[in-house]
């Protein structure tokens, strides 16, 4: 056999002559196109379900969050292993599937399956579906400091002004903001002054879950055309706040005012973060699975680039704190 083959390319040198050239054009021009990685994605199929428990204690969690939603997915189409951790406030549950599975496939099991646990968990939790990542997924770490700018500006400016441009560009499949102060309308009720007022706690809950919202009339029809009838009650201002009507005492008008106080505060921190023992905010930028990390992360550098002349002076980025393509480089 070998010798035919020999025999064959030696009668015919220009058909394997050019043969070899259009395998050589044919294979460069592929490998140039390939994704480039650290390492290849050797992980099946996952989906992850996140839930929020809002503070619940870990063994809460466990047992009336995360149970239920092994439970539900355990036996789905092609499900090979589910497992699951459970802290303060948060459950995580991984649900693998068999290899060669489509991931948009599994996660449309794993979200048909979330539908069925409403009436399994506690009212008000929401499992929601992680956002599609991999392994190796962590490409870019972004460092946000400043020396005026407070940390609360800070957060604001990395979730209102860069996450967007960040997850704009194409093959990003996450961003998350680590550090800085979340800003927060806080309304700390004073039980004298309620008890001085004759207003209950519910009363007052009940004005804060309806406060700052706006109200839809109807339409009035007038020589022919028809216009919306809007209450416009929505506002970002303290003080208009503060004037959120409570009930009458003793004919009275009592407002949120009278008995709390209204203002912007920063949330409980879980956690800080730090560039070179100075407090930052910290941005992590994953991207989605079989996408060129160089080609993500070029793009991702250039778009903050333009985003730098937009944001205050003082404001301090740093893309080099961590970056996946300088392995690969």
């Amino acid at each position: 056999m070998l010798n035919k083959i020999i025999k064959f390319s030696l009668s015919n040198k220009l058909f394997i002559l050019l043969s070899a050239t259009v395998l050589i054009v044919v294979g460069t021009y592929t490998a140039g196109k390939m994704d480039v990685d650290v390492f290849p994605d050797l992980t099946a199929p996952t989906v992850v379900v996140l839930t929020d428990a809002h503070g619940m204690a870990v063994e809460e969690v466990e047992r009336l969050v995360t149970f239920p939603i092994e439970t539900a997915v355990n036996g789905a189409t092609d499900v090979r292993r589910v497992r699951s951790a459970s802290m303060q406030g948060f459950s995580f549950v991984w649900i693998e599937f068999d290899w060669g599975t489509n991931i948009f496939k599994a996660r449309q099991i794993v979200s048909e399956k979330m539908v069925s646990l409403t009436s399994a968990i506690p009212s008000g939790l929401e499992p929601t579906l992680a956002p599609q990542s991999s392994v190796m997924g962590e490409i870019l770490f972004v460092g946000l400091q400043s020396d005026s700018t407070s940390m609360m500006d800070l957060r604001t400016i990395a979730e209102w002004n860069i996450k967007p441009v960040i997850l704009a560009t194409g093959g990003v499949s996450q961003v998350t903001i680590i550090g800085g102060d979340f800003k927060q309308y806080q309304i700390l009720a004073d039980p004298v002054k309620m008890m001085h007022s004759n207003v209950s706690l519910d009363e007052l809950t009940n004005v804060c879950s309806s406060i700052s919202l706006n109200s839809n009339g109807g339409v009035v029809r007038q020589y022919g055309n028809e216009y919306n009838v809007r209450g416009i009650a929505r506002t970002s201002d303290i003080e208009e706040l503060g004037k959120s009507f409570i009930k009458l005492n003793n004919g009275k008008p009592i407002y949120l005012r009278d008995v709390a106080e209204v203002k912007i505060g920063d949330a409980v921190k879980m956690g800080h973060a730090s560039q070179n023992a100075t407090p930052a905010v910290i941005i992590s930028i994953a991207k989605q699975p079989n996408i060129n990390t160089l080609k993500v992360t070029e793009n991702i550098e250039k778009n903050l680039e333009q985003l730098k002349k937009s944001l205050p002076k003082d404001v301090k980025m740093d893309t080099k704190i961590f970056r996946q393509a300088d392995f690969i480089e």
